[in-house]
C-alpha cells in the first residue's frame, strides 16, 4: 500500500471525522477514535472512504 504521509495527514473518517491511521499488513485504514474505530479499505492504492465499504473491527 502506498499512501503518502501528507495524504495520511489530511484524510479523516468520514463518519466522525477522526484521523486515519495505515494499517499496511492488511491494506486498510483505521479510524483512531475509539468510539468509532471503523476499518476503510484500500484497493489499487486508493482509499475507498465509504462508510457502506467500512467494517467494524
Amino acid at each position: 500500500m502506498k499512501i503518502d504521509d501528507w495524504l495520511l495527514e489530511i484524510l479523516a473518517c468520514p463518519a466522525c471525522k477522526s484521523p486515519l491511521r495505515a494499517e499496511p499488513e492488511s491494506e486498510e485504514l483505521v479510524c483512531t477514535s475509539s468510539a468509532c474505530g471503523l476499518v476503510y479499505p484500500v484497493r489499487d492504492d486508493i482509499p475507498v472512504l465509504l462508510v457502506d465499504e467500512a467494517r467494524k473491527p
